[in-house]
């Protein structure tokens, strides 16, 4: 998101303005709805997570959407609540849209990102973190997407994801190996095909979107 403007609410009911990298927006400012962060009053978490999804477009609404409710700062029936008294704010069309599509099993960006691709692009909605299990109903891995009816699993490669799996003493490449074993387990164990998308899949998403509907529709791409 765009961080260059401070976006405030005026108390005393006056039309707000923009000034000096500040924009003020006139609101009705419920109990419960300020609390202090850092000796600073700001917005509870589920009003801060409705008015980011009426100053910017979905995709990234639905990224702080999905890290608030990810990390417990807030609920989807705390926001559904919410929701209801938001009389006459203005720009919220695309705020049920984020409501719709937001999970607290989005665990980054990338992944909020992916399922926001996958819902522009019409694709079918994937299931996010999804368990694998062995023989032994064990959970031995768990995948950031699936689709099980369809026999797909999708996972998205942030330099971050593999920064968290680096071990004391091992290389990058120790990592990408270690991956692959784990991605050839899921595979055994499922029969699932798999998808791996990076950022720069995300910023060409009509093109992704077209591999990843070949990968789940192999017949219809053969025909």
């Amino acid at each position: 998101m765009d961080l260059g403007d401070v976006h405030v609410t005026r108390r005393d009911g006056r039309i707000g303005r923009q000034e000096s990298g500040i924009r003020q927006h006139r609101g009705l400012i419920r109990p419960g709805d300020v609390v202090m962060r850092n000796g600073v009053a700001v917005m509870c978490p589920p009003r801060l997570a409705l008015e980011a999804t009426t100053i910017t477009d979905t995709e990234r609404a639905l990224a702080v959407v999905c890290d608030l409710l990810h990390r417990g700062l807030t609920t989807v029936d705390e926001l559904t609540t919410r929701y209801a008294l938001m009389e006459q704010w203005p720009n919220t069309l695309g705020t049920q849209v984020v409501l719709r599509l937001a999970d607290p099993r989005i665990e980054s960006v990338g992944e909020a990102r992916t399922l926001h691709l996958c819902f522009s692009q019409q694709l079918p909605k994937p299931t996010p973190q999804v368990e694998i299990r062995d023989a032994n109903d064990d959970v031995v891995a768990r995948v950031d997407f699936a689709w099980p009816e369809l026999g797909v699993f999708l996972e998205f490669d942030g330099r971050v994801k593999y920064e968290k799996l680096l071990k004391d003493g091992e290389r990058a490449s120790d990592v990408v190996i270690r991956e692959k074993a784990r991605e050839e387990l899921i595979c055994r164990l499922t029969g699932w095909r798999c998808i791996r998308i990076t950022w720069a899949d995300l910023a060409d998403p009509v093109r992704t979107a077209a591999l990843i509907r070949r990968v789940l529709y192999p017949a219809a791409s053969a025909a």
